[in-house]
Protein backbone atom coordinates (compact mmCIF):
# COMPACT_ATOMS: atom_id res chain seq x y z
CA UNK A 1 0.00 0.00 0.00
CA UNK A 2 1.49 3.53 -0.68
CA UNK A 3 -0.56 6.63 0.59
CA UNK A 4 0.21 10.08 -1.68
CA UNK A 5 -0.42 12.80 -0.42
CA UNK A 6 -2.12 15.96 -2.89
CA UNK A 7 -2.47 19.37 -2.70
CA UNK A 8 -5.85 20.95 -1.46
CA UNK A 9 -6.29 24.84 -1.70
CA UNK A 10 -9.60 25.12 -1.53
CA UNK A 11 -10.99 22.63 1.56
CA UNK A 12 -9.21 21.57 4.18
CA UNK A 13 -5.64 20.47 4.00
CA UNK A 14 -3.81 17.73 2.28
CA UNK A 15 -5.96 15.08 0.87
CA UNK A 16 -4.65 11.03 1.32
CA UNK A 17 -5.45 8.92 -1.22
CA UNK A 18 -4.57 5.18 -0.93
CA UNK A 19 -2.94 3.03 -3.73
CA UNK A 20 -3.33 -0.68 -3.35
CA UNK A 21 -1.70 -3.49 -5.54
CA UNK A 22 0.74 -2.01 -7.18
CA UNK A 23 3.54 -4.29 -5.80
CA UNK A 24 2.49 -7.40 -7.47
CA UNK A 25 0.67 -8.60 -10.53
CA UNK A 26 -0.91 -11.16 -8.45
CA UNK A 27 -2.20 -8.88 -5.92
CA UNK A 28 -5.57 -8.54 -7.38
CA UNK A 29 -7.65 -5.60 -8.36
CA UNK A 30 -5.33 -2.13 -8.48
CA UNK A 31 -7.59 0.20 -6.38
CA UNK A 32 -7.47 3.81 -5.76
CA UNK A 33 -8.87 5.25 -2.13
CA UNK A 34 -10.23 8.61 -2.72
CA UNK A 35 -8.49 10.67 -5.90
CA UNK A 36 -8.50 14.56 -4.82
CA UNK A 37 -10.02 17.55 -5.98
CA UNK A 38 -10.29 18.17 -9.64
CA UNK A 39 -8.15 20.48 -10.45
CA UNK A 40 -5.01 20.88 -12.63
CA UNK A 41 -2.36 21.12 -9.95
CA UNK A 42 -3.81 17.97 -8.32
CA UNK A 43 -3.71 15.97 -11.56
CA UNK A 44 -0.64 16.10 -11.91
CA UNK A 45 0.60 15.69 -8.79
CA UNK A 46 -1.39 12.37 -8.28
CA UNK A 47 -0.40 11.29 -12.13
CA UNK A 48 3.39 12.06 -10.73
CA UNK A 49 2.91 9.97 -7.42
CA UNK A 50 1.52 6.95 -9.03
CA UNK A 51 4.22 7.28 -11.84
CA UNK A 52 6.91 6.65 -9.33
CA UNK A 53 5.44 3.20 -8.81
CA UNK A 54 4.81 2.61 -12.39
CA UNK A 55 1.30 3.05 -12.93
CA UNK A 56 -0.71 5.48 -15.01
CA UNK A 57 -4.31 6.49 -14.95
CA UNK A 58 -5.03 3.85 -17.51
CA UNK A 59 -3.76 0.93 -15.50
CA UNK A 60 -5.94 1.33 -12.17
CA UNK A 61 -8.82 -1.45 -11.96
CA UNK A 62 -11.61 0.37 -9.43
CA UNK A 63 -11.89 3.53 -7.04
CA UNK A 64 -13.30 3.03 -3.16
CA UNK A 65 -14.72 6.68 -2.49
CA UNK A 66 -14.92 7.35 1.12
CA UNK A 67 -17.68 9.65 0.49
CA UNK A 68 -18.79 12.89 -2.36
CA UNK A 69 -17.21 15.76 -1.09
CA UNK A 70 -15.25 17.09 -4.17
CA UNK A 71 -11.84 16.84 -2.54
CA UNK A 72 -12.05 13.18 -2.05
CA UNK A 73 -14.13 11.92 -5.58
CA UNK A 74 -13.25 14.66 -7.86
CA UNK A 75 -10.26 13.13 -10.03
CA UNK A 76 -12.56 9.97 -10.26
CA UNK A 77 -14.89 10.89 -13.69
CA UNK A 78 -11.28 11.64 -15.46
CA UNK A 79 -9.47 8.64 -14.22
CA UNK A 80 -12.08 6.03 -15.15
CA UNK A 81 -12.66 8.09 -18.70
CA UNK A 82 -8.95 6.89 -18.81
CA UNK A 83 -9.08 3.57 -17.30
CA UNK A 84 -12.58 2.40 -17.39
CA UNK A 85 -12.25 1.72 -13.39
CA UNK A 86 -15.45 0.28 -11.50
CA UNK A 87 -15.85 4.01 -8.94
CA UNK A 88 -17.51 2.15 -5.92
CA UNK A 89 -19.29 5.24 -3.08
CA UNK A 90 -22.07 4.19 -0.99
CA UNK A 91 -25.27 3.93 -2.53
CA UNK A 92 -26.56 7.55 -0.46
CA UNK A 93 -23.69 9.35 -2.15
CA UNK A 94 -24.00 7.38 -5.28
CA UNK A 95 -26.58 10.16 -7.31
CA UNK A 96 -23.93 13.10 -6.20
CA UNK A 97 -21.36 11.34 -7.59
CA UNK A 98 -22.90 10.47 -10.56
CA UNK A 99 -24.05 14.12 -10.98
CA UNK A 100 -27.65 13.10 -11.22
CA UNK A 101 -29.44 16.69 -11.85
CA UNK A 102 -32.29 15.71 -9.84
CA UNK A 103 -30.22 14.89 -6.80
CA UNK A 104 -27.67 17.83 -7.17
CA UNK A 105 -30.50 20.26 -7.40
CA UNK A 106 -32.09 18.99 -4.57
CA UNK A 107 -29.08 19.46 -2.47
CA UNK A 108 -28.72 22.56 -3.48
CA UNK A 109 -31.87 23.79 -2.58
CA UNK A 110 -31.96 22.40 0.36
CA UNK A 111 -28.78 23.85 1.55
CA UNK A 112 -30.27 27.27 0.73
CA UNK A 113 -33.35 26.40 2.38
CA UNK A 114 -31.38 25.89 6.03
CA UNK A 115 -29.08 28.70 5.34
CA UNK A 116 -32.51 30.79 5.79
CA UNK A 117 -32.94 28.83 8.76
CA UNK A 118 -29.70 29.27 10.08
CA UNK A 119 -30.35 32.75 9.70
CA UNK A 120 -27.16 33.32 7.42
CA UNK A 121 -27.09 37.23 6.69
CA UNK A 122 -28.22 38.08 2.88
CA UNK A 123 -24.75 39.31 2.59
CA UNK A 124 -22.89 35.99 3.35
CA UNK A 125 -25.01 33.82 1.38
CA UNK A 126 -24.19 35.98 -1.50
CA UNK A 127 -20.83 35.33 -0.53
CA UNK A 128 -20.89 31.64 -0.11
CA UNK A 129 -22.68 31.59 -3.24
CA UNK A 130 -20.16 33.05 -5.43
CA UNK A 131 -18.04 30.21 -3.56
CA UNK A 132 -19.92 27.75 -5.18
CA UNK A 133 -19.98 28.92 -8.09
CA UNK A 134 -16.09 29.34 -8.56
CA UNK A 135 -15.74 25.82 -7.11
CA UNK A 136 -17.98 24.06 -9.05
CA UNK A 137 -15.57 22.62 -11.51
CA UNK A 138 -13.83 20.98 -8.59
CA UNK A 139 -16.15 17.98 -8.36
CA UNK A 140 -14.98 17.11 -12.14
CA UNK A 141 -16.39 14.87 -14.73
CA UNK A 142 -19.34 12.54 -13.98
CA UNK A 143 -19.09 8.97 -12.90
CA UNK A 144 -20.62 6.08 -13.60
CA UNK A 145 -20.87 4.55 -10.13
CA UNK A 146 -21.22 1.03 -8.25
CA UNK A 147 -23.27 1.77 -5.20
CA UNK A 148 -22.28 0.11 -1.53
CA UNK A 149 -23.66 -0.61 1.30
CA UNK A 150 -22.63 -1.48 5.30
CA UNK A 151 -21.30 -4.88 5.39
CA UNK A 152 -20.44 -5.22 1.30
CA UNK A 153 -16.76 -6.56 0.84
CA UNK A 154 -14.65 -6.17 -1.78
CA UNK A 155 -11.50 -7.23 -3.49
CA UNK A 156 -8.33 -4.30 -3.34
CA UNK A 157 -5.44 -4.71 -4.00
CA UNK A 158 -4.07 -7.81 -1.83
CA UNK A 159 -7.12 -7.14 0.40
CA UNK A 160 -10.61 -7.94 1.05
CA UNK A 161 -12.03 -4.50 2.52
CA UNK A 162 -15.18 -4.41 4.42
CA UNK A 163 -17.75 -1.58 4.20
CA UNK A 164 -18.61 0.30 7.43
CA UNK A 165 -21.42 2.99 7.50
CA UNK A 166 -20.28 5.84 9.20
CA UNK A 167 -23.10 9.35 8.43
CA UNK A 168 -22.44 12.07 9.76
CA UNK A 169 -19.77 14.71 8.25
CA UNK A 170 -21.64 12.75 5.02
CA UNK A 171 -24.60 10.72 4.63
CA UNK A 172 -22.94 8.33 2.53
CA UNK A 173 -19.56 8.32 4.09
CA UNK A 174 -17.79 4.65 4.75
CA UNK A 175 -14.95 3.21 6.40
CA UNK A 176 -13.31 0.11 4.61
CA UNK A 177 -11.86 -2.42 7.24
CA UNK A 178 -9.11 -4.06 6.53
CA UNK A 179 -6.82 -6.84 7.72
CA UNK A 180 -2.88 -6.28 7.36
CA UNK A 181 0.04 -7.85 9.05
CA UNK A 182 -2.38 -9.31 12.18
CA UNK A 183 -3.44 -5.53 12.70
CA UNK A 184 -7.01 -3.98 11.69
CA UNK A 185 -6.80 -1.21 9.56
CA UNK A 186 -9.29 1.06 7.86
CA UNK A 187 -9.16 4.11 5.36
CA UNK A 188 -11.64 6.23 7.18
CA UNK A 189 -12.13 9.15 4.72
CA UNK A 190 -13.18 11.99 6.76
CA UNK A 191 -15.07 9.75 10.13
CA UNK A 192 -12.04 10.63 12.29
CA UNK A 193 -9.12 12.77 11.10
CA UNK A 194 -5.61 13.22 13.01
CA UNK A 195 -5.47 17.27 13.23
CA UNK A 196 -8.88 18.66 13.59
CA UNK A 197 -12.60 17.47 13.92
CA UNK A 198 -15.20 16.64 10.75
CA UNK A 199 -17.36 19.14 10.24
CA UNK A 200 -20.80 17.97 11.24
CA UNK A 201 -24.42 19.58 10.19
CA UNK A 202 -22.70 22.12 7.15
CA UNK A 203 -20.99 19.64 5.14
CA UNK A 204 -24.02 18.03 4.29
CA UNK A 205 -27.24 18.81 4.74
CA UNK A 206 -28.88 16.20 3.61
CA UNK A 207 -27.63 14.32 7.36
CA UNK A 208 -30.99 14.34 9.72
CA UNK A 209 -30.01 14.47 13.45
CA UNK A 210 -26.31 15.10 12.49
CA UNK A 211 -24.69 15.12 15.54
CA UNK A 212 -26.64 12.23 17.03
CA UNK A 213 -25.48 10.37 13.64
CA UNK A 214 -21.92 11.40 13.90
CA UNK A 215 -21.51 9.82 17.97
CA UNK A 216 -23.16 6.95 16.80
CA UNK A 217 -20.58 6.58 13.89
CA UNK A 218 -18.01 7.41 16.22
CA UNK A 219 -18.85 4.76 18.50
CA UNK A 220 -19.03 2.49 15.76
CA UNK A 221 -15.02 3.47 15.33
CA UNK A 222 -14.59 2.69 18.77
CA UNK A 223 -16.31 -0.64 18.12
CA UNK A 224 -13.74 -2.08 15.33
CA UNK A 225 -11.18 -1.77 17.68
CA UNK A 226 -8.61 -0.54 14.89
CA UNK A 227 -4.76 -0.92 15.11
CA UNK A 228 -4.45 1.71 12.39
CA UNK A 229 -6.34 4.22 10.66
CA UNK A 230 -5.49 6.08 7.48
CA UNK A 231 -8.03 9.29 7.15
CA UNK A 232 -8.78 11.39 4.18
CA UNK A 233 -6.43 13.97 5.45
CA UNK A 234 -3.02 14.37 6.89
CA UNK A 235 -1.48 11.38 7.98
CA UNK A 236 -2.18 8.17 9.78
CA UNK A 237 -3.86 7.11 12.73
CA UNK A 238 -2.13 5.51 15.08
CA UNK A 239 -4.35 5.15 18.36
CA UNK A 240 -8.03 5.38 16.41
CA UNK A 241 -9.65 4.51 19.35
CA UNK A 242 -8.33 6.86 21.55
CA UNK A 243 -8.60 9.39 18.57
CA UNK A 244 -12.36 8.80 18.81
CA UNK A 245 -13.01 8.91 21.91
CA UNK A 246 -11.05 12.39 21.93
CA UNK A 247 -13.35 13.86 19.35
CA UNK A 248 -16.76 12.35 20.99
CA UNK A 249 -15.26 14.31 23.79
CA UNK A 250 -14.27 17.64 21.86
CA UNK A 251 -18.11 17.84 21.06
CA UNK A 252 -19.61 17.17 24.72
CA UNK A 253 -17.34 20.59 25.59
CA UNK A 254 -18.47 22.11 22.44
CA UNK A 255 -22.18 21.42 23.86
CA UNK A 256 -21.29 23.33 26.71
CA UNK A 257 -20.07 26.28 25.45
CA UNK A 258 -23.12 26.09 22.91
CA UNK A 259 -25.45 25.99 26.29
CA UNK A 260 -23.00 29.22 27.92
CA UNK A 261 -23.74 30.99 24.29
CA UNK A 262 -27.87 30.57 24.77
CA UNK A 263 -27.25 31.09 28.69
CA UNK A 264 -25.34 34.10 27.54
CA UNK A 265 -26.82 35.41 24.48
CA UNK A 266 -30.22 33.43 24.42
CA UNK A 267 -32.83 33.51 22.14
CA UNK A 268 -30.17 32.85 19.35
CA UNK A 269 -30.15 31.20 15.43
CA UNK A 270 -27.15 29.47 14.55
CA UNK A 271 -25.86 31.86 12.57
CA UNK A 272 -25.25 34.05 16.17
CA UNK A 273 -24.04 30.89 18.18
CA UNK A 274 -21.74 29.80 15.34
CA UNK A 275 -20.40 33.81 15.38
CA UNK A 276 -19.57 33.03 19.28
CA UNK A 277 -17.87 30.05 18.49
CA UNK A 278 -15.89 30.39 15.45
CA UNK A 279 -16.43 34.29 14.96
CA UNK A 280 -15.58 35.58 11.07
CA UNK A 281 -16.45 32.70 8.24
CA UNK A 282 -15.01 32.70 4.91
CA UNK A 283 -15.50 31.10 1.76
CA UNK A 284 -16.24 27.26 2.90
CA UNK A 285 -16.58 27.88 6.28
CA UNK A 286 -19.68 30.03 6.15
CA UNK A 287 -21.97 26.96 5.44
CA UNK A 288 -19.61 24.93 8.16
CA UNK A 289 -19.20 27.02 10.88
CA UNK A 290 -23.33 27.85 11.16
CA UNK A 291 -23.79 24.28 9.98
CA UNK A 292 -22.25 22.62 12.99
CA UNK A 293 -23.50 25.37 15.50
CA UNK A 294 -27.06 24.11 14.19
CA UNK A 295 -26.10 19.88 14.73
CA UNK A 296 -25.86 21.05 17.94
CA UNK A 297 -28.55 23.30 18.60
CA UNK A 298 -30.32 20.44 16.80
CA UNK A 299 -28.98 18.08 19.61
CA UNK A 300 -29.94 20.11 22.73
CA UNK A 301 -33.34 20.66 21.75
CA UNK A 302 -33.63 16.76 21.12
CA UNK A 303 -32.23 16.60 24.60
CA UNK A 304 -34.47 18.61 26.30
CA UNK A 305 -31.42 21.07 26.87
CA UNK A 306 -32.65 24.03 24.44
CA UNK A 307 -35.93 25.01 22.91
CA UNK A 308 -36.58 26.18 19.64
CA UNK A 309 -38.47 29.31 19.34
CA UNK A 310 -39.16 31.81 16.49
CA UNK A 311 -36.52 34.08 17.83
CA UNK A 312 -33.71 31.35 17.64
CA UNK A 313 -32.95 28.56 20.38
CA UNK A 314 -32.97 29.46 24.50
CA UNK A 315 -32.15 27.60 26.78
CA UNK A 316 -34.25 25.12 28.67
CA UNK A 317 -34.92 25.60 32.58
CA UNK A 318 -32.84 21.93 33.67
CA UNK A 319 -29.99 22.45 31.21
CA UNK A 320 -26.75 21.31 32.61
CA UNK A 321 -24.14 23.50 33.30
CA UNK A 322 -21.67 20.44 32.53
CA UNK A 323 -22.21 18.09 29.63
CA UNK A 324 -21.09 14.61 30.22
CA UNK A 325 -20.67 12.43 26.89
CA UNK A 326 -22.84 9.72 28.29
CA UNK A 327 -25.66 12.17 28.49
CA UNK A 328 -25.36 13.79 25.27
CA UNK A 329 -25.67 10.44 23.44
CA UNK A 330 -28.23 9.83 25.32
CA UNK A 331 -31.94 9.16 23.45
CA UNK A 332 -34.13 12.25 23.43
CA UNK A 333 -36.61 12.67 26.94
CA UNK A 334 -33.63 11.02 28.64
Amino acid sequence: MKQIQLGNDTFEGRNSVYLLGHTTDAAGPLTLVDTGVATDATDAELRAALAECGVDYADLDRILLTHWHYDHAGLAGQIQTESGAEVYVHEADAPLVAQDPEATEAVRELQFEEFADWGMPAAKRAELESFFEGSEDLRGEPVDVTPVTDGDRLAAGEHEVRVVHLPGHAAGLVAYVFEREGRREAFLGDSVLPKYTPNVGGADVRVEEPLANYLASLERVVDLDLDRGWPGHRGPIFAPTARAHDIAEHHAERAERVLAVLREHGPATPWEVSAELFGSLSNVHIMHGPGEAYAHLDHLAARGWAERTDDGYTLAADAPVDVHLDALRGESGQ
